[in-house]
């Protein structure tokens, strides 16, 4: 029998759903202890420099994101362990070089991290005059531009070569595949805007960044992730300006420990209600 466009589409996206929504159910099981319970604790981060090797990122006038991304995920690192040496630090990578999205929230899910943070740079299409950080965690798509920002980080998949067998036929150019991501729920969105507001308040009052706040898209790579996970975009490599403060490696201190403060002020809360 051969089926029209209409119901081929339709299976497919059914097909989508289910492998979505199995998925779902896993992460929802690997996300608690062994009792069920959501641990409070903060005990290792996983800190995931995005983009690399073959895949440069967004890029301005004079720099790469990739190699912005990377400074100041190891920045961040190096002072977190200085301050709270009692936690250990993982990153997806120390170096230019390429990860599958897929494996970066592998290599936090096989080590148990109790938080994931994702470094980017950020792009405006349309105008440079648009400048300041966004910290994204995973939900749906409040506005257009979210979905823009979603589609354009998740377009890495494209650059693997096995894309469409590793990822299930998601279509990170698809609307469709995007809105998908809204059957999303799970035990650590509170805890994961937690933790993003802490890093845009962070950015706003210490580090004297323009914050343009918390926002929810489907980014792959935290979805795949069982634990509070944040996407954190840096700053506007379009802008003349900001590209200038996101190489400058005062700037890129600053914003490094902002974050960490974020993170410190974190721990100590949710580990202070167990």
């Amino acid at each position: 029998m051969v089926l029209g466009h209409n119901k081929r589409r339709m299976l497919r996206n059914i097909t989508a759903i289910s492998f979505f929504s199995i998925f779902f159910l896993l992460a929802s099981f690997n996300s608690t202890g062994p009792n069920g319970i959501v641990k409070n604790q903060v005990k290792k981060i996983v800190i995931d420099a995005g983009h690399g090797g073959h895949d440069p990122g967004t890029h301005g006038k004079f720099s790469r994101e990739k190699t912005v991304a990377l400074k100041i995920a190891l920045e961040l690192g190096d002072i977190i362990k200085e301050h709270l040496p009692e936690v250990e630090i993982i990153y997806t990578r120390k170096s230019d070089k390429f990860i599958e999205l897929d494996d970066r929230a592998k290599i936090a899910n096989k080590n148990d991290a109790d938080i994931f943070i994702s470094i980017h740079c950020n792009a405006s299409p349309v105008t440079s005059s648009v400048y300041g950080t966004e910290t994204y965690v995973m939900g749906t798509h409040k506005t257009k531009s979210n979905l823009d920002v979603a589609k354009r980080e998740n377009s890495v998949i494209l650059l693997e070569e096995d894309y469409q067998e590793r990822y299930e036929g998601f279509d990170p150019k698809s609307p469709e595949s995007h809105i998908l991501f809204e059957l999303y729920q799970n035990a650590h969105v509170a805890n994961s805007l937690k933790l993003a507001a802490n890093i845009e308040n962070q950015f706003k009052s210490r580090a004297g960044r323009r914050s343009r706040g918390v926002k929810q898209a489907g980014f792959w790579v935290l979805w795949r992730t069982t634990m509070p996970s944040v996407l954190v975009e840096t700053g506007y490599l379009t802008n003349p300006n900001e590209e200038k403060d996101l190489n400058d490696e005062v700037k890129q201190t600053y914003i490094a420990s902002a974050i960490y403060r974020a993170i410190r002020d974190y721990k100590e809360e949710v580990e202070s209600s167990n």
